[in-house]
């Protein structure tokens, strides 16, 4: 059995989980990305997928209200359509996208340290440090519950006062005039497409709170603080990326801001503060990047622990010692370490929300079609999240199919194996 320790996480340790995963590479590395498709509008955005995560946020609090558990989502998918194949492959699609979240997080720790050095970089770089953070998170994850809620509860607060102060002196540099970022005719066009797709990406960046439903049993008083903790992680994230991508719109031009994309925060700190300003800014991002890869494999390995025990997913020892949790471990971060090394930042943002709008679809309709009047969940809101969600997935696909139409086709390719291996997986199981 996996070593899951009830009441051992505190409510701020919960938050600090949630705001941990969120406030990283959501805010340093999708911000250039937002800005490519919404336009000169794009911190609006931030508050489009607050929106959206908030509708959506409602199906996992009434879960975990009823429901707390180790597994958070693995369970809630249990209960919603029984141990069979949805349940299973919808959960794998949670556990990689969250793994694919923490290989967005590695490279985004990669680029921004290497902003502090003048002139190109060797390419291998940027993955060799993220590499290298990985190897950090899985030090501190075997370390345990009680330094792990300290140490994130900690470096979150930092990185919030941080990127705060950040934010206010750009503004100030900008004489706190609330402009939005000049276009010129070197930007791409701006399609009502475009604005809902970046909506996708900015929902990639509050998807940390489901970090928290997947400590649900380790958490304080559950019933009470799951909710709580989902709730204030959401609402102090969307204030610091809103504050952050106002000040990046009226630092820089909107090809500037889509040119750095992949350091964009770094970029803006420039013209106010100089080198100074950028050292400052990577040192956030840094410090962001690594609370919010901790919390992650904090979660994703608890969650896959807890599916391997409802026998829902194939595992393996491979010869080590220990308990499952610690295997299940092992396998998220090298999987991560292997995304780091493949993948760019843009190209895993995109499969990172597909995976996840998938899962948060079939989430919607299990509470909707069978679990509503379980969990006492309003009807009306849950049906309104698998519209959003619906509305979102169906432009981000749209865009993606003309501006990237191989990343579509291994996010499809890639659920469709799931589905299938898990199919004559639980089959053999059965049979067994």
């Amino acid at each position: 059995m996996s070593d899951y320790k009830e009441n051992s996480l505190t409510l701020p340790g919960a938050i600090g989980l949630g705001t941990g995963v969120m406030i990283s590479a959501g805010i340093f590395a999708l911000l250039g990305q937002v800005a490519e498709l919404a336009g000169i509008w794009f911190p609006l955005i931030f508050i489009a997928g607050g929106i959206v995560t908030g509708f959506s946020a409602y199906s996992y609090v009434k879960m975990s209200n009823e429901y707390p558990s180790a597994g958070g989502i693995g369970m809630f998918l249990a209960k919603a359509y029984g141990k069979g194949t949805i349940t299973a492959s919808a959960a794998m699609l949670m556990a990689i996208s969250m793994v694919i979240n923490q290989s967005l997080v590695a490279r985004t720790f990669g680029t921004y340290t290497l902003q502090i050095f003048d002139g190109d970089q060797p390419g291998y770089l940027v993955p060799l440090l993220g590499v290298g953070l990985l190897t950090f998170a899985f030090l501190v994850n075997i370390s345990g519950n009680s330094f792990i809620q300290t140490f994130t509860s900690i470096v979150s607060l930092l990185k919030i006062v941080g990127l705060v102060v950040f934010a206010i002196g750009g503004l100030w540099a900008a004489g706190f005039s609330f402009t939005p970022a000049e276009g010129s005719g070197s930007t791409p066009d701006t399609t009502v497409a475009g604005i809902i797709a970046a909506v996708a990406l900015t929902i990639l960046s509050f998807k940390g709170f489901t970090t928290i439903t997947n400590s649900g049993s380790e958490i304080v008083e559950p019933k009470k603080n799951v909710g709580r903790a989902i709730i204030v992680s959401i609402l102090i994230s969307l204030v610091v990326y809103l504050i952050l991508a106002w000040t990046v719109s009226t630092s820089l031009p909107l090809s500037r801001i889509i040119e750095a994309r992949d350091y964009s925060l770094a970029e803006a700190a420039r013209p106010a503060f100089g080198d100074y300003g950028v050292w400052f800014t990577v040192a956030i991002a840094i410090i962001a990047t690594i609370s919010g890869i901790i919390a992650s494999v904090f979660a994703v390995s608890r969650m896959l622990a807890m599916l391997t025990n409802m026998k829902l997913i194939p595992h393996s020892h491979f010869g080590m010692p220990g308990k499952i949790q610690k295997h299940t471990l092992v396998y998220t971060i090298v999987l991560a370490m292997v995304l780091t090394v493949v993948f760019d930042l843009s190209r895993i943002a995109s499969v990172g929300a597909i995976l996840y709008l998938v899962m948060d679809m079939i989430i919607h309709w299990g509470v909707f079609k069978k679990l509503r009047g379980k969990v006492k969940a309003n009807k009306g809101i849950v049906l309104t999240a698998l519209i959003l969600d619906a509305i979102v997935l169906s432009a981000f696909l749209w865009i993606k199919a003309k501006t990237d139409l191989l990343i579509v086709g291994v996010s499809i390719l890639f659920i469709i194996v799931v589905f299938i291996g898990e199919h004559f997986f639980l089959r053999r199981t059965t049979q067994e």
